[in-house]
């Protein structure tokens, strides 16, 4: 099996458990409290990163504000789902909707980067926005 898809495979398993810790832990404490965490959490695997890394640290400063500005969105995106969980949405719902964020990665690329959809990715992305639709419908309890 390719190396890419084992490290694909381990970060579905990684994301798949995070949204049942980020459920579990903003129903003990506020969003605020468990991004803060999470943060912190992200600082020791950073910190490490140079410590086993063989990796050529001399970059652009252009390189490292693209790289900074896609932490910045990871990080407000982090913290509006824990928002998202905190204010009473259920983790089987919120975490799929959230994790539909490759749409807005393929609508960029198709805009931005002149990249090409076709009819059989399209029919995915009509999939998976229907999917959007069916799980955020929820019966009242009777």
């Amino acid at each position: 099996m390719q190396t890419w898809f084992m490290l694909s495979a381990a970060a579905l398993l990684f994301f798949g458990v995070t949204g049942v810790t980020q459920k579990l832990s903003t129903n003990e404490t506020s969003f605020e409290m468990s991004f803060v965490w999470f943060c912190l959490a992200m600082f020791v695997i950073s910190a490490a990163i140079p410590l086993i890394g063989h990796e050529d640290w001399r970059v652009t400063w252009p390189l490292i504000a693209l790289a900074a500005l896609g932490g910045l969105l990871n990080g407000l995106g982090v913290l509006t789902s824990f928002a998202a969980l905190e204010k009473g949405g259920k983790a089987s719902i919120v975490i799929p909707i959230i994790n539909l964020y490759p749409l807005v990665t393929v609508g960029a690329a198709y805009l931005f980067l002149g990249e090409k959809l076709t009819a059989r990715q399209g029919l995915g992305i009509g999939f998976a926005l229907a999917a959007v639709v069916l799980l955020s419908q929820e019966t009242q309890a009777t």
